[in-house]
Formats: structure tokens, sequence, C-alpha cells
């Protein structure tokens, strides 16, 4: 519950990234929440107007999720899928006790865990592709980078939040591999200052890197969004 008391607290948890999905979706736009934890993103993305479909493994987590959904009215405009997103469909073993930093297992780590179905990016979407995907996977990003090739390439998908602290050492994945990556698919790096509206140059930022395929068409849409109202104040 980290990120959720941080948002009651705070107003805004991750306060650029999640004023992006505010600024950046508009009504019926595809937003893909990979690692939905109890759905902050979610319900952001649903304030904004958007269709979104919230993939979370865990089942505990799971279903915090699909309640946060329900006491906030969305349950019309948001998808659950209870699984995990990886480079192939099959199973993959996670940790179950470790709350908003559940991972798929190391090999040799001990602990509580859980079997899960996961599935390829690419088989979940189909042809509905986002505009916008947040992948927060706790070091597991390159494998469902890997099972998402054909929708990065795909045009209407505008940009990525993707978490980049440097917890794909687990699985020998660095940072700069998943940046890599995503340049490949036309996409760059970048932060968001959320009171001015404008995309930063950012090589990569620790915690979250937005990454953009677009600029001029990303500010053009952030600047005519309409505000939102705040605990603390407007954005």
């Amino acid at each position: 519950m980290t990120g959720a008391t941080g948002n009651w607290y705070c107003g805004l948890h991750e306060v650029n990234d999640m004023a992006f999905v505010l600024h950046l979706l508009r009504e019926s736009d595809h937003f893909l929440d990979v690692g939905a934890n109890i759905g902050s993103y979610t319900i952001l993305a649903s304030e904004a107007g958007a269709r979104v479909t919230a993939v979370e493994p865990i089942p505990s987590t799971f279903a915090h999720l699909e309640r946060n959904i329900t006491l906030n009215g969305f349950t019309n405009r948001v998808r659950t899928c209870q699984m995990g997103l990886s480079d192939q469909t099959s199973t993959l073993r996670f940790t179950s006790d470790l709350g908003s930093v559940n991972h798929v297992l190391v090999e040799g780590e001990d602990g509580p865990s859980i079997e899960v179905p996961v599935s390829r990016l690419d088989e979940l979407v189909g042809e509905d592709i986002p505009v916008l995907i947040k992948i927060d996977v706790e070091g597991h990003e390159r494998a469902v980078l890997r099972g998402a090739a054909r929708t990065l390439a795909n045009s209407p998908l505008l940009a990525v939040i993707m978490e980049t602290d440097s917890s794909g050492a687990r699985y020998g994945v660095r940072d700069e591999e998943l940046i890599k990556i995503m340049r490949g698919h036309g996409f760059e790096p970048y932060g968001y200052d959320p009171f001015v509206r404008r995309l930063i140059n950012a090589e990569k930022s620790y915690g979250n890197t937005l990454f953009v395929r677009d600029r001029v068409v990303i500010e053009a849409r952030v600047a005519s969004a309409r505000r939102f109202k705040l605990i603390n104040g407007d954005i």
C-alpha cells in the first residue's frame, strides 16, 4: 500500500509521471497498466476518460485492485487481468509476500511464492493498441518488452512510462539495455514537468523514465489538456 498512502498524503505519489497520464490521455484512449498493483495509475487514467486494461499477477493485490476500481466507480472503463506479462505464454513463479515489490522469482530465491500464468503483451492487446503504457514489473521489464515488439512498433502508441531503478539487476539486466530496446522502436527517454507541461531531456530518470516517440505530438496534447483538481491543488 506504499503508493496508495503516498497518494493520500501527497496528492500524487509520483507527481511528474502521474500528471503526464492525466495530461496525455483523452476520452476513449486505451491505457495499459502493466503491474497495476492496487490501481493508482488505473484510477488516474480512468478519471482522464480513458479505457484501461489493468494487469496484476498477485491474487491478494488483484483483489485490492478490483475493490479500488469499484469504489471509484470505474468498473465500466477498466478490464482487469489477473496474470503477468513476459516474452512467452507460460507460467512463472512470483514472490507473494512483498507487497508492492513482488517480483518474478530468481533461481535459488527463498520465501513464499505463487505460480502465475503469463502471456505476451502483443497477445493481450491484440489490435487495440494503447496510446500509453505503464510498465512496473520489478526488474522483469526486458521480458515484457520482448513480448511487445508489434505493439511498440505501432504508431498509435505515443509513450511508455517504465520503471528504471536498476531492479533488473537481479535478472542480469541493466537499465541501459531497456533504453536501447526502446530507442530501437523509435522512442527517446524524457522526463516531464507537469507545471509548465513540457518534456525534459533526460538520458534516464531513477524511478521511472518516460519514453516518447514524437515530442511535438506529445507536447501539443499535454498543453491542451484540461486541469485536474487534487486534494492539494490543481494540475
